[in-house]
């Protein structure tokens, strides 16, 4: 049977295998949802930078350019970290280039695996259904914060672990601890979440409507795959 396993922070990811592995990125709040968002609404593709003055250089390519820093917008850039901006009609059929504090620095440490998918509570029964499908073994790699372990992206992985139970067998202590988490918070994301260091951070930024948002299950059937260093829609792929 094939293994999923969790990997609860970027700062821990030298300590998998991502060989023959399918890894699926997942940054809640917000850059994964972000992706999957853009990716929903008819973006082309999203090109993920580590380095804000790479992605800076992106937009003398013709790109649209996102920055997010401590969950603010950085200067210049004309996007930032939520996902009701990837949803506007002039982004249609556009290329993006993107870097964040967390998600797209992830991402771009999963370039050894096999593949590398956009997970998020958005299109989380898609991203399911895929890796039902796939032969290979999955890890389930969590943005988290700075380095830190961050609580809805924990919930979210254990969500997926939950949901593959009876295709895959779990592999270490952090999947079996993801999953027991997702079931004591008993489907009530919103209210489990309040208080944690994620959430307060971005209440401080008056954006709950992005985290009520971003909690929610199911709202793309899209999952985004990483070909030749750009996030375009599978079904395209």
């Amino acid at each position: 049977m094939r293994s999923i396993e969790v990997c609860l922070s970027p700062e821990l990811i030298h300590l998998h295998d991502l060989s023959e592995k399918i890894v699926v990125v997942i940054d809640v709040l917000r850059a994964t949802s972000c992706i999957t968002t853009a990716i929903a609404h008819g973006v082309e593709s999203i090109t993920p930078f580590s380095n804000l003055e790479d992605c800076r250089a992106m937009k003398a390519k013709g790109y649209f350019i996102a920055g997010e820093r401590n969950g603010a917008t950085v200067e210049g850039f004309d996007f930032g970290n939520s996902p009701f901006s990837y949803m506007k009609e002039e982004l249609v059929g556009e290329k993006i280039a993107i870097t964040t504090t967390n998600g797209t620095t992830a991402i771009n440490k999963s370039l050894g695996a096999s593949d590398v998918i956009i997970g998020s509570f958005l299109n989380i029964q898609s991203v399911v259904n895929y890796l039902k499908n796939q032969e290979h073994n999955a890890l389930l790699f969590c943005s988290g914060w700075k380095g830190r372990v961050s609580l809805e992206d924990t919930l979210c992985a254990g969500s997926i672990v939950s949901s593959l139970k009876d295709s895959f067998q779990t592999d270490g202590d952090t999947t079996i601890a993801a999953e027991a988490l997702i079931a004591a918070a008993n489907n009530h994301l919103v209210s489990f979440l309040q208080g944690s260091s994620h959430v307060e951070r971005l209440k401080k930024l008056d954006i709950q409507k992005d985290v009520d948002f971003c909690l929610t299950p199911n709202q793309y059937d899209v999952v985004p795959i990483l070909k030749a260093g750009e996030l375009v829609d599978l079904g395209a792929a």
